[in-house]
């Protein structure tokens, strides 16, 4: 399988990531950046093209027999329970995630879900969006790019993401639920904000969470660190599928081993794949 071409893969007529100089690219990022400050996520419809989003649904279908079905109990704070907090205290709460994933290692130097992640356009259209003058890439050779499917009756309970921003893009809708739900920047000037935390876990925070769309070609740019976040079980037996893209504002931030353990189901990368394999043969 030939890589493609990572400017191939987005609409760059709607978003010019390298025409710096476009008509209304200016308003395009200002208006971006207020839906971020406003709302913790700033949403982009269609930036894949639909060729782009069922050439990436293709690479999961290959990639399906190698991922991990991660299925755990863990806090929030993606941490085991802490005992020395009192019972309903939300580090010591478990939410359950249940999901497949695709790890960065597990995908060919051919890839395209590889080649836009790795795009330094992207990076730093990105970072103009966070009104940064640069990110990083999350350093995990693991986790910092994933793909995900989610079945029915899967959930990704609420938790705070390890990196400073997750750039998620659609690549398949559920036949229902899994909707992206979210309490953004819960978390605020040192204050973890635990009776809206509590209150969340009890299902009683309604007037703190809203809900994103994420359909397919969809991209947002989310600030995860610090906005509690879920995704709603799925129902139905068509897959939700996501394209997550992790950035940090600090170069070489990694994963515990801990997570890499519960989401990849080990804790050593391997060397990437080449290619994809020929039809029948061992990867």
């Amino acid at each position: 399988m030939i890589s493609p071409l990572p400017g191939d893969l987005v609409d760059l007529e709607r978003y010019p990531v390298l025409d710096h100089s476009a008509p209304g690219r200016a308003n395009l990022m200002a208006a971006l950046r207020a839906q971020l400050a406003r709302r913790g996520a700033a949403i982009l419809p269609d930036f894949l093209r639909p060729d782009a989003t069922a050439r990436i649904n293709h690479e999961i279908d290959l990639l399906l027999p190698r991922a991990h079905r991660e299925d755990t109990w863990g806090t929030p704070y993606l941490e085991l329970p802490d005992e020395s907090c009192p019972d309903d205290h939300p580090r010591r709460t478990a939410v359950r995630s249940v999901t497949w994933v695709m790890a960065y290692d597990l995908m060919p130097l051919t890839s395209a879900a590889r080649a836009l992640y790795e795009w330094t356009p992207l990076m730093d259209f990105i970072a103009e969006v966070l009104g940064r003058e640069r990110i990083h890439r999350y350093a995990d050779p693991m986790g910092a790019l994933n793909l995900t499917s989610m079945v029915g009756g899967d959930v990704q309970g609420w938790h705070y993401d390890a990196t400073d921003f997750v750039v998620s893009i659609g690549l398949q809708s559920g036949t229902s639920g899994g909707e992206f739900q979210c309490a953004p920047f819960l978390r605020a000037d040192g204050d973890e904000h635990y009776d809206d935390v509590r209150r969340i876990l009890a299902d009683r925070g309604d007037d703190k969470v809203s809900v994103f769309p994420i359909v397919p070609g969809t991209m947002m740019i989310f600030a995860g660190r610090d906005s509690l976040h879920r995704v709603s079980p799925v129902g139905g037996s068509t897959e939700r599928r996501i394209m997550l893209l992790g950035y940090d504002t600090k170069a070489g931030t990694t994963s515990s081993d801990l997570l890499k353990l519960v989401r990849y189901g080990r804790i050593e990368s391997l060397d990437p794949p080449a290619d994809w394999p020929q039809a029948g043969e061992p990867w």
